[in-house]
C-alpha cells in the first residue's frame, strides 16, 4: 500500500489529507482521480487528524501531493 499526503489550498487555510492506494498506484493516477472528483462534485468531505471538512470544490485554488510513502 502507498499512502499520499494531498494538500488542498485556500485562500485562507490549507487542508491536508492522507488517501492510501494499491502498491501500484502513481502520483499522477491519484492526481487524475482527484481532479475527476473535483470536476464532477460541487463539494467532498475530507478527514484528518484535526478532524472532518467539508470543501466546496469552487473554493479549492491549488491542489499539490507532497509526500508518497509505502507502508509496510
Amino acid at each position: 500500500m502507498k499512502e499520499f499526503t494531498v494538500c488542498y489550498t485556500f485562500d485562507n487555510k490549507i487542508i491536508n489529507e492522507e488517501v492510501v492506494k494499491e502498491l501500484e498506484v502513481k502520483k499522477e493516477d491519484v492526481e487524475k482521480a482527484i481532479i475527476d472528483r473535483m470536476e464532477r462534485y460541487k463539494f467532498f468531505n475530507v478527514k484528518n487528524a484535526k478532524g472532518h471538512f467539508h470543501i466546496k470544490t469552487y473554493l479549492v485554488r491549488y491542489v499539490r501531493i507532497t509526500n508518497e510513502k509505502i507502508l509496510v
